[in-house]
């Protein structure tokens, strides 16, 4: 369901903002650090309840300001008002739905599907496993209803016998105990993940085929131990080890999307704009995916979606949006960048983002333009 309507105070650089978007396609132009990116991570915080740029929340309030409120109304019948507030001297996330005080940060993903393309999007390609399995969970947590709380208990298991490996105080009898729950819930989160990897890799094969051709490229799931041993054998077997380390080396904590072009790592061969290619594959078919299986459609936001893309890509980039028919925004600094990229009945919405006098960005709304 889309955003109809954002209103932020506090944030950044920006000027108090009261948006209005559009149910298909925002496009926000403007200089560097004008707020355009700023626009985004506000959406980016009421689906998430975290930053993309920032660590600690309170980063990202304004200088003069005492706490950032931000509140979106997501479209539907009825509408629901979601909300976020974060002060800057201390005092929790407050979070609310539909006038509901929330306690789990889950209710917010799970009404407001969100998928990033920007710069740090890479990392699913060169950074560590663990944004990987991230981007892996998100998808199974949106299409498998009871992942949420397989998850949870799995990481209660794993966090209890990594206790007693670090302090040595271990009995058999209690490790015996939190493996059968690690062993228990750690295959149902294996299950889950490996049944929507096999839906997944269609749907990502034939999004890619589409932005560039790239034949030899392979996405392989390893669910974090050795496919041909039951999980309790090798927990059993490693148990020496794991204890020498203080923690458990094998298991669904340790399972890797891995992404390979003719067998050797693909951040390794490709140039940044087939790398941007292939990333941006894989977050719109997280998106076609999610509304194959459920109906429901993400809210993509892209910063800066012209950079290290030619026209042509560009060109097919669009086209797939348009197809999905979800809601976009997307920064550009360049405003004839994405011009003439879009079919004549699709609802584009342009605005701008300007320094003001005071220094802050001043978000300006333009003609709503069909292409």
């Amino acid at each position: 369901m889309p955003l109809e309507r954002l209103a932020f105070h506090g944030l950044r650089n920006l000027q108090a903002v009261d948006l209005t978007p559009g149910p298909r396609i925002n496009l926000f132009t403007g200089a560097n650090g004008s707020g355009k990116t700023s626009l985004l991570e506000a959406i980016h915080v009421l689906g998430m309840g975290r930053s993309f740029r920032a660590r600690q929340l309170r980063h990202a309030i304004a200088h003069d300001a005492d706490a950032m409120t931000l509140h979106g109304r997501v479209a539907g019948d009825p509408a629901m008002a979601i909300g976020i507030r974060r002060h800057r001297e201390g005092g929790e996330l407050e979070m609310r739905l539909a006038g509901e005080r929330l306690e789990r940060v889950s209710r917010l993903v799970e009404t407001l599907p969100l998928q990033l393309i920007n710069p740090d999007a890479f990392r699913l390609l060169e950074g560590p496993p663990a944004g990987r399995r991230e981007f892996l969970d998100w998808g199974v947590f949106h299409v498998e209803h009871g992942f949420l709380d397989v998850w949870r208990r799995f990481r209660r298991a794993l966090k209890h016998r990594n206790a007693l490996l670090r302090h040595g105080r271990m009995t058999d009898a209690s490790l015996d105990a939190w493996e059968q729950e690690l062993v228990h819930w750690g295959d149902r989160l294996d299950g889950m993940r490996r049944d929507w990897i096999e839906r997944f890799i269609p749907v990502f094969e034939d999004t890619l085929a589409e932005l560039i051709a790239l034949p030899g490229l392979t996405l392989r799931y390893s669910r974090g131990w050795d496919r041909r041993r039951e999980l309790a054998d090798s927990l059993r077997d490693a148990r020496a080890t794991d204890c020498q380390m203080g923690f458990t080396q094998q298991g669904p904590q340790r399972a890797e999307l891995g992404i390979r072009l003719d067998k050797r790592p693909a951040v390794e061969v490709l140039s940044r704009g087939q790398q941007k290619l292939v990333v941006s594959a894989l977050k719109l078919a997280q998106g076609r995916l999610l509304e194959q299986v459920t109906g429901r459609t993400c809210i993509y936001l892209i910063d800066d979606l012209p950079a290290e893309l030619d026209l042509e890509h560009r060109r097919v980039f669009c086209g797939w949006l348009e197809r999905m028919r979800c809601q976009v925004f997307i920064t550009s600094v360049d405003p004839d960048a994405l011009a003439g990229l879009w079919q004549p009945d699709t609802q584009v919405a342009m605005f701008h983002v300007k320094h003001s006098e005071s220094g802050q960005g001043q978000l300006l709304p333009l003609d709503r333009q069909t292409s």
